[in-house]
């Protein structure tokens, strides 16, 4: 019976072996919704947040997944808005991976807000002066376009298209992907924009406020210009990994060759104006608020260190590798570049919101300091379990890599 819902074609492994893997995953879900459960039972005092850290693991984390998982969106703009058609091979699996880093990240919000129940007045009452309403329509609106992209990957299951109806809903919803597509892609650039600008325009914090580009702090372009670069790092990452654990050549390797290349220049593009925007941020824009640069960097962790690590370490050295065609013709060297680039928006994420809260504001505020609570750390693992379990679902049943078939024939 489960070969029957498998894509013809595709090999899979035993069903008990498969369950068998799901098991461990399954049982960090229920981990995580255990601490979930104490969160909404007994309130925020479970986290390690306060009106300081008012922004916490759950944010940092949210704003990295989101990150990641912008390859989704960038995929499909360069696959059916500039007609890179190579990379039809891997955008099944970046619907996949950009749907769950979404659904994940806006079930964590939930928990995050305290009330869930009360989350509707976000629409029925926004605050149209604050960043954070334009970050939650697009959001919202772009999970619902990356779920109707994920349907059409369901409904070509081999029992679902033997039902008619099904079959010419698929058809229809595959002629419209150029749209979603495009709807996608500006919904990306807003939200991931905005989630930056959020912090370029805390006048009050010299470490995080920023000069502005017309009304936009220039945090707006350089989050949404970082998402784009990395994302296609992701996907060529999470593609190599399940090839290694599943054992399978899943794309060619020209392929991820393609992606690599795609990001080491938007990543090149992003460090350079990264550059110029740090150096305008020391020299100028904060030393004009009175507050000394060095402050910045004078408590542990968050020394100089930090800054170099980003920039140079995490940002030009993958960049300038990733550019090589040398680097790009070994798989593994390949891989471990496109690591490190998502290494860097990792830490990009880190130091925005983490130490922009660490560090005083005010004259008489001191250095804080947070540590997660455990309930916190669970809660997003139980994202983790999901996405695992939700994408090895998809793997088994969908055909994620159209390449996958003629690639085994061959081989």
């Amino acid at each position: 019976m489960d070969d029957t819902l498998i894509a013809r074609g595709l090999k899979r492994t035993p069903l008990p072996r498969f369950l068998l893997w799901l098991l461990p995953w399954a049982g960090v879900l229920a981990f995580g919704l255990y601490a979930v459960y104490l969160c909404f039972a007994l309130g925020l005092n479970q986290t390690n947040m306060d009106n300081r850290f008012a922004f916490g693991l759950w944010i940092y984390l949210d704003l990295t997944v989101i990150a990641l998982g912008a390859g989704a969106f960038f995929t499909g703009f360069l696959l059916y808005i500039l007609k890179r058609k190579e990379l039809k091979a891997v955008i099944n699996s970046a619907v996949v991976i950009g749907f769950i880093c979404y659904s994940g990240a806006v079930g964590i919000l939930m928990v995050d807000v305290g009330q869930p129940l009360r989350a509707w007045f976000t629409f029925w009452h926004p605050n149209v002066h604050s960043m954070l309403t334009e970050v939650t329509f697009c959001i919202t609106i772009y999970l619902c376009v990356l779920a109707i992209e994920y349907l059409p990957l369901v409904l070509k299951n081999r029992r679902l298209s033997e039902v008619p109806g099904l079959l010419v809903l698929e058809h229809q919803l595959h002629k419209l992907m150029v749209v979603f597509a495009g709807v996608g892609t500006l919904l990306s650039f807003f939200h991931q924009g905005s989630l930056g600008g959020l912090y370029g325009v805390l006048r009050g914090n010299p470490f995080a406020y920023r000069e502005h580009i017309f009304i936009w702090p220039t945090t707006f372009f350089l989050f949404v210009l970082s998402a784009a670069a990395v994302g296609p790092s992701f996907i060529l990452l999470t593609t190599w990994l399940v090839g290694k654990i599943t054992r399978k050549q899943l794309v060619a390797p020209e392929v991820l060759q393609t992606l690599g290349k795609i990001s080491g220049w938007l990543l090149l593009v992003y460090v350079v104006l990264k550059g110029i925007d740090s150096l305008v941020w020391l020299n100028s824009t904060s030393p004009q608020t009175g507050v000394q640069v060095s402050s910045f960097y004078a408590n542990p962790p968050f020394g100089v260190q930090v800054l170099f690590a980003e920039v140079v370490l995490l940002g030009l050295v993958p960049a300038v590798l990733l550019l090589s065609r040398r680097v790009r013709a070994r798989t593994g060297l390949l891989v471990a570049v496109a690591a490190t680039a998502c290494a860097g928006v990792v830490l990009n994420r880190y130091v925005m919101t983490i130490q922009t809260l660490a560090l005083p504001s005010l004259p008489f505020d001191s250095f804080a300091s947070y540590t997660p609570s455990w309930q916190e750390v669970a809660a997003f693992l139980a994202v983790l379990g999901y996405g695992v379990l939700l994408y090895s679902i998809s793997f088994r049943w969908l055909n994620l890599f159209p390449q996958e078939r003629e690639l085994a024939t061959k081989g």
